[in-house]
Protein backbone atom coordinates (compact mmCIF):
# COMPACT_ATOMS: atom_id res chain seq x y z
CA UNK A 1 0.00 0.00 0.00
CA UNK A 2 1.00 3.21 -1.11
CA UNK A 3 0.83 7.02 0.42
CA UNK A 4 -0.98 9.38 -1.57
CA UNK A 5 1.77 11.77 -3.54
CA UNK A 6 2.01 15.24 -2.92
CA UNK A 7 0.40 16.38 -6.19
CA UNK A 8 -2.97 14.26 -4.65
CA UNK A 9 -2.96 16.05 -1.55
CA UNK A 10 -2.68 19.38 -3.05
CA UNK A 11 -4.18 19.17 -6.74
CA UNK A 12 -7.40 17.58 -5.73
CA UNK A 13 -8.82 20.46 -4.21
CA UNK A 14 -6.57 23.46 -4.08
CA UNK A 15 -6.39 23.33 -0.23
CA UNK A 16 -3.21 22.10 1.01
CA UNK A 17 -3.32 19.20 3.39
CA UNK A 18 -6.56 17.79 1.87
CA UNK A 19 -6.42 14.58 0.27
CA UNK A 20 -9.56 13.68 -1.72
CA UNK A 21 -11.49 9.74 -0.14
CA UNK A 22 -10.59 8.78 -3.80
CA UNK A 23 -7.19 9.04 -3.02
CA UNK A 24 -7.11 7.62 0.64
CA UNK A 25 -5.65 4.07 0.43
CA UNK A 26 -7.81 0.99 1.47
CA UNK A 27 -6.16 -1.02 3.58
CA UNK A 28 -4.13 -4.45 1.86
CA UNK A 29 -4.67 -7.31 3.49
CA UNK A 30 -7.13 -8.55 5.80
CA UNK A 31 -7.90 -6.82 9.60
CA UNK A 32 -9.20 -10.14 11.38
CA UNK A 33 -8.09 -10.60 14.99
CA UNK A 34 -5.72 -13.46 13.45
CA UNK A 35 -3.94 -10.95 11.77
CA UNK A 36 -3.41 -8.18 13.47
CA UNK A 37 -2.62 -9.95 16.82
CA UNK A 38 0.81 -10.98 16.14
CA UNK A 39 1.40 -6.70 15.15
CA UNK A 40 -0.04 -5.58 17.76
CA UNK A 41 1.79 -7.61 20.48
CA UNK A 42 4.87 -6.87 19.32
CA UNK A 43 4.06 -3.41 18.86
CA UNK A 44 2.83 -3.34 22.39
CA UNK A 45 6.38 -4.44 23.01
CA UNK A 46 8.29 -1.16 21.55
CA UNK A 47 9.08 -2.85 18.15
CA UNK A 48 9.63 0.29 15.85
CA UNK A 49 9.24 -1.62 12.90
CA UNK A 50 5.63 -3.25 14.55
CA UNK A 51 4.18 0.53 15.47
CA UNK A 52 5.18 1.49 12.31
CA UNK A 53 3.41 -1.30 10.08
CA UNK A 54 0.36 -1.00 12.64
CA UNK A 55 0.01 2.54 11.69
CA UNK A 56 0.19 1.82 8.32
CA UNK A 57 -2.43 -0.36 8.23
CA UNK A 58 -4.82 1.78 10.19
CA UNK A 59 -4.49 4.87 9.55
CA UNK A 60 -6.32 4.75 6.14
CA UNK A 61 -8.89 3.14 7.76
CA UNK A 62 -9.40 5.46 10.67
CA UNK A 63 -8.71 8.31 8.31
CA UNK A 64 -11.95 6.75 6.08
CA UNK A 65 -13.82 6.34 9.38
CA UNK A 66 -13.60 10.25 10.29
CA UNK A 67 -14.57 11.61 6.78
CA UNK A 68 -17.43 9.28 6.82
CA UNK A 69 -18.62 10.14 10.43
CA UNK A 70 -17.32 14.33 10.47
CA UNK A 71 -16.87 15.36 6.52
CA UNK A 72 -19.39 16.89 4.62
CA UNK A 73 -21.27 18.05 7.58
CA UNK A 74 -20.91 20.35 10.51
CA UNK A 75 -17.02 19.76 10.07
CA UNK A 76 -14.82 19.39 7.04
CA UNK A 77 -12.83 16.98 5.52
CA UNK A 78 -9.25 18.53 7.10
CA UNK A 79 -10.80 18.40 10.59
CA UNK A 80 -11.91 14.93 10.29
CA UNK A 81 -8.18 14.55 9.17
CA UNK A 82 -6.99 15.86 12.30
CA UNK A 83 -9.53 14.04 14.06
CA UNK A 84 -8.24 10.78 12.52
CA UNK A 85 -4.38 11.52 13.50
CA UNK A 86 -5.28 12.32 17.53
CA UNK A 87 -6.62 8.61 16.93
CA UNK A 88 -3.65 7.27 15.61
CA UNK A 89 -1.78 8.44 18.55
CA UNK A 90 -4.14 7.70 21.12
CA UNK A 91 -4.08 3.89 19.58
CA UNK A 92 -0.08 4.28 20.07
CA UNK A 93 -0.16 5.41 23.62
CA UNK A 94 -2.91 2.88 24.68
CA UNK A 95 -0.30 -0.17 23.07
CA UNK A 96 1.47 -0.87 26.35
CA UNK A 97 -1.34 -1.47 28.39
CA UNK A 98 -3.49 -3.10 25.61
CA UNK A 99 -4.48 -6.23 27.08
CA UNK A 100 -6.29 -9.07 24.87
CA UNK A 101 -9.24 -10.24 26.29
CA UNK A 102 -10.33 -12.74 23.21
CA UNK A 103 -11.86 -9.45 21.20
CA UNK A 104 -10.35 -7.85 18.83
CA UNK A 105 -8.00 -4.67 17.87
CA UNK A 106 -9.97 -3.43 15.92
CA UNK A 107 -13.05 -2.93 18.52
CA UNK A 108 -10.63 -0.52 20.83
CA UNK A 109 -9.40 2.01 17.37
CA UNK A 110 -12.99 2.13 17.09
CA UNK A 111 -14.12 2.89 20.51
CA UNK A 112 -11.17 5.86 20.39
CA UNK A 113 -12.33 6.92 16.75
CA UNK A 114 -15.83 6.90 17.75
CA UNK A 115 -14.95 8.91 21.30
CA UNK A 116 -12.71 11.36 19.23
CA UNK A 117 -15.96 12.09 16.60
CA UNK A 118 -18.11 12.66 19.24
CA UNK A 119 -15.63 14.97 21.30
CA UNK A 120 -14.80 17.27 17.70
CA UNK A 121 -18.69 17.61 17.70
CA UNK A 122 -19.38 18.79 21.20
CA UNK A 123 -16.94 21.56 20.90
CA UNK A 124 -18.30 22.30 17.71
CA UNK A 125 -21.29 22.40 19.53
CA UNK A 126 -19.82 24.57 22.00
CA UNK A 127 -18.43 27.16 19.56
CA UNK A 128 -20.64 28.30 16.41
CA UNK A 129 -18.74 31.30 15.82
CA UNK A 130 -15.79 29.88 14.42
CA UNK A 131 -15.39 30.61 10.64
CA UNK A 132 -14.99 27.99 8.30
CA UNK A 133 -11.62 28.11 5.82
CA UNK A 134 -12.24 29.89 2.27
CA UNK A 135 -12.98 28.68 -0.80
CA UNK A 136 -9.86 27.51 -3.00
CA UNK A 137 -9.46 30.61 -5.63
CA UNK A 138 -9.36 27.97 -8.36
CA UNK A 139 -11.75 25.37 -9.65
CA UNK A 140 -11.74 21.78 -8.76
CA UNK A 141 -9.41 19.45 -10.88
CA UNK A 142 -11.41 17.84 -13.80
CA UNK A 143 -12.66 21.34 -15.34
CA UNK A 144 -15.89 20.86 -12.98
CA UNK A 145 -18.10 24.24 -13.06
CA UNK A 146 -19.19 26.40 -10.00
CA UNK A 147 -22.44 25.48 -10.71
CA UNK A 148 -22.31 21.29 -10.85
CA UNK A 149 -20.04 21.14 -7.97
CA UNK A 150 -22.56 22.89 -5.58
CA UNK A 151 -25.29 20.63 -6.73
CA UNK A 152 -23.03 17.64 -5.96
CA UNK A 153 -22.43 19.39 -2.61
CA UNK A 154 -26.30 19.76 -1.89
CA UNK A 155 -26.83 15.99 -3.12
CA UNK A 156 -24.06 15.08 -0.55
CA UNK A 157 -25.56 17.25 2.28
CA UNK A 158 -29.07 16.18 1.31
CA UNK A 159 -27.69 12.77 1.54
CA UNK A 160 -25.95 12.94 4.61
CA UNK A 161 -29.39 14.03 6.19
CA UNK A 162 -30.50 11.08 5.37
CA UNK A 163 -27.93 9.02 7.55
CA UNK A 164 -28.65 11.29 10.59
CA UNK A 165 -32.03 9.27 10.40
CA UNK A 166 -30.97 6.19 10.76
CA UNK A 167 -30.30 3.80 14.23
CA UNK A 168 -26.46 4.54 15.23
CA UNK A 169 -25.41 0.69 14.67
CA UNK A 170 -26.87 0.95 11.04
CA UNK A 171 -24.75 4.39 10.62
CA UNK A 172 -21.94 2.94 12.20
CA UNK A 173 -22.17 -0.53 10.05
CA UNK A 174 -22.98 1.80 6.54
CA UNK A 175 -19.54 3.49 7.39
CA UNK A 176 -17.76 0.47 8.09
CA UNK A 177 -18.80 -1.83 5.44
CA UNK A 178 -19.23 0.86 2.94
CA UNK A 179 -16.67 3.90 3.30
CA UNK A 180 -13.59 2.30 5.06
CA UNK A 181 -14.20 -1.14 3.23
CA UNK A 182 -13.96 -3.58 6.12
CA UNK A 183 -15.76 -7.26 5.49
CA UNK A 184 -18.40 -8.40 7.44
CA UNK A 185 -16.44 -10.56 9.50
CA UNK A 186 -14.15 -7.46 10.13
CA UNK A 187 -16.95 -4.70 10.99
CA UNK A 188 -18.73 -7.92 13.53
CA UNK A 189 -14.70 -8.02 15.44
CA UNK A 190 -14.83 -3.75 15.26
CA UNK A 191 -18.14 -3.60 16.94
CA UNK A 192 -18.12 -6.74 18.98
CA UNK A 193 -21.55 -8.42 16.89
CA UNK A 194 -21.88 -11.51 15.02
CA UNK A 195 -21.24 -11.04 11.01
CA UNK A 196 -24.56 -12.03 10.47
CA UNK A 197 -25.88 -8.68 12.88
CA UNK A 198 -23.58 -6.78 10.89
CA UNK A 199 -25.18 -8.40 7.50
CA UNK A 200 -28.94 -8.41 8.40
CA UNK A 201 -28.54 -4.60 10.06
CA UNK A 202 -26.37 -3.31 6.89
CA UNK A 203 -29.52 -4.76 4.53
CA UNK A 204 -31.87 -3.48 6.81
CA UNK A 205 -29.89 0.63 6.60
CA UNK A 206 -29.76 -0.09 2.94
CA UNK A 207 -33.34 -0.75 2.43
CA UNK A 208 -34.22 2.31 5.12
CA UNK A 209 -32.56 4.43 2.93
CA UNK A 210 -33.66 3.62 -0.52
CA UNK A 211 -37.30 4.23 0.91
CA UNK A 212 -35.78 7.52 2.04
CA UNK A 213 -34.53 8.43 -1.14
CA UNK A 214 -37.25 7.73 -3.17
CA UNK A 215 -39.38 10.32 -0.79
CA UNK A 216 -37.65 13.07 -2.02
CA UNK A 217 -37.09 14.86 -5.01
CA UNK A 218 -33.30 13.93 -6.06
Amino acid sequence: MTAPSKTSRTAVSGVAGYVSPAALPRSGGRLTKEDLDPLVRAAGQGDQAAIADLLHVLRPVVARYCRARMGGRDLSYLAADDVAQDVCMAVLKALPDYQDRGGSFLYLVHAIAANKVADAYRAVARDRSEPVPELPEHPLAGGNEPESHALRLDLGSRLQELLTRLAPLQQEILALRIVVGLSANETAETLGISAGNVRVTQHRALSKLREMVQGQDF
